[in-house]
């Protein structure tokens, strides 16, 4: 049985996806123990919320809490981690890769509710409440394991072919 040319081996698509679940849970992990850390008093939880700042503004109110304290992330952040976990879970049951690249409409589809969410809040013009940010995060997130996975299985088929050659 031969693959398509490009295609990525279904070993190299498991490792992928095992590798993405290891690495989501470990981060999401890291978000929840920001705020544990902190509740304890352990110096540690500066350094946690530090790992997390590059990738988000953190702004309290806009955090869920938990111990006590905001998590590492904002609430839209912690939804598109939770989202892309939940559709790197879903992937394995989707079909063959090729055919799993969603198109540009429905791309679209799942960026629109978050992209005007994030528009309207930047723009003052509404002040979405967390539980809303979590869950159009979370949809988002669900999306993004469709673009990545099949990219990142095929650059590792390509790696794994050019080091098998003699």
């Amino acid at each position: 049985m031969s693959e398509a040319p490009g295609a990525a081996s279904q070993w190299v698509v498991g490792a992928v996806i095992a590798g993405v679940l290891v690495s989501l849970s470990i981060w999401i992990a890291l978000i929840s123990l920001a705020p544990y850390l902190r509740s304890i008093g352990s110096p540690w939880n500066s350094l946690v919320y530090a790992v997390f700042a590059p990738t988000c503004h953190q702004i309290d109110t806009r955090c869920l809490h938990i111990f006590g304290f905001p998590m590492a992330v904002c609430a839209r952040c912690l939804g598109i981690y939770l989202g892309f976990l939940c559709g790197t879970c879903l992937f394995p049951w989707l079909g063959p890769v090729p055919s799993r690249l969603p198109g540009p409409r429905t791309f679209v589809i799942f960026t629109l509710p978050i992209a005007l969410d994030t528009a309207g809040n930047m723009l003052a013009l509404w002040q979405t409440p967390s539980p809303l940010r979590l869950a159009l995060g979370i949809f988002w997130g669900l999306i993004l394991p469709y673009y990545l996975v099949p990219g990142l299985a095929d650059l590792l088929g390509r790696r794994t072919r050019i080091f098998c050659l003699k």
